[in-house]
């Protein structure tokens, strides 16, 4: 998809042209933040434009090879009856993300798992994978995963299965004074094997600190724009499975993907190459 004037593309691509830039290597040293607190906001383009530019100098741009946007794939997995999507849903507090996630344009693959911590903070735990794994549940990946779930929650890990394809690209502004960074994504997109759908012309900010009151918060505020309570794991199901019930996104489906959530056809994004077709749990 080429990015359009005035779309949330080319608001991304203008806002990150011109800062100084900042490596991977120095984002994994000083701001890796695997424990975090996460707010996510969806803003228009002239709403994330203005966002950007209250952002303070300290903020930099994450850049890997001359690059400074990056198409991220992602494979989810849950039961087959969804058991946590309804987990996220109704809010409870044992309740993880599996996903499978490459980074397409590095040819990078990280198996991860996210639970929720204290107060609330989001835990990533994560390992590299091969790229010809990614979208697949490994006899390795599952190892990890069972370990990580009994030492969070001391539950079973049940049979899982690959559930939503997602895709998007990112921007990602870092703050190595203080670990603070903001991820900006556009051009979402999910499938699910059967059916696939687009989202609407947003950019999808999410700012991660360490304690939620970060100077992204506070830009944010500034402009009167407020947090919403938003998953898109869970965004992207209720999409796609519009007979899931999804009261806790509701409001936010009919307000900003309403068009969409009925707009979905067959399945045309090709897998990401080397990729072995998506297994469920052996």
């Amino acid at each position: 998809m080429q990015a359009l004037a005035g779309s949330a593309r080319a608001a991304l691509e203008e806002a990150v042209a011109h800062r100084a830039s900042i490596g991977l290597e120095q984002v994994v040293e000083q701001a890796a933040l695997q424990t975090r607190v996460d707010r996510k906001f969806l803003l228009t383009p002239a709403e994330f434009t203005a966002l950007a530019r209250r952002l303070g100098e300290d903020f930099r741009i994450m850049e890997i090879d001359g690059l400074r946007t990056f198409r991220y794939e992602s494979v989810y997995f849950d039961t087959r009856d969804f058991a946590q999507y309804r987990a996220h849903r109704q809010g409870r507090r044992r309740r993880y993300k599996v996903r499978s996630r490459t980074y397409a344009d590095t040819g990078l693959a990280m198996f991860e798992i996210k639970t929720k911590g204290l107060r609330g903070a989001t835990v990533k735990h994560r390992i590299e994978q091969e790229l010809d794994d990614a979208g697949r549940l490994t006899d390795r990946s599952l190892e990890f995963l069972e370990a990580v779930v009994a030492r969070e929650y001391g539950e079973d890990v049940p049979e899982l299965l690959p559930v939503l394809d997602s895709s998007y690209i990112r921007g990602t502004f870092v703050n190595p004074l203080d670990g603070e960074r903001v991820t900006c994504d556009v051009e979402l997109e999910y499938a699910d094997g059967r059916q696939q759908v687009q989202g609407p012309d947003l950019v999808v900010v999410e700012t991660k600190s360490a304690n939620g009151r970060g100077s992204s918060d506070q830009a944010l505020a500034a402009l009167g724009l407020r947090p919403v309570s938003m998953s898109k794991y869970c965004i992207g199901v209720a999409l796609l499975n519009p007979q899931l019930p999804a009261n806790k996104w509701s409001r936010l489906l009919e307000q900003r993907f309403g068009s969409f959530r009925h707009a979905s056809g067959p399945r045309t994004r090709s897998a990401t190459p080397g990729r072995r077709p998506p297994e469920g749990r052996r």
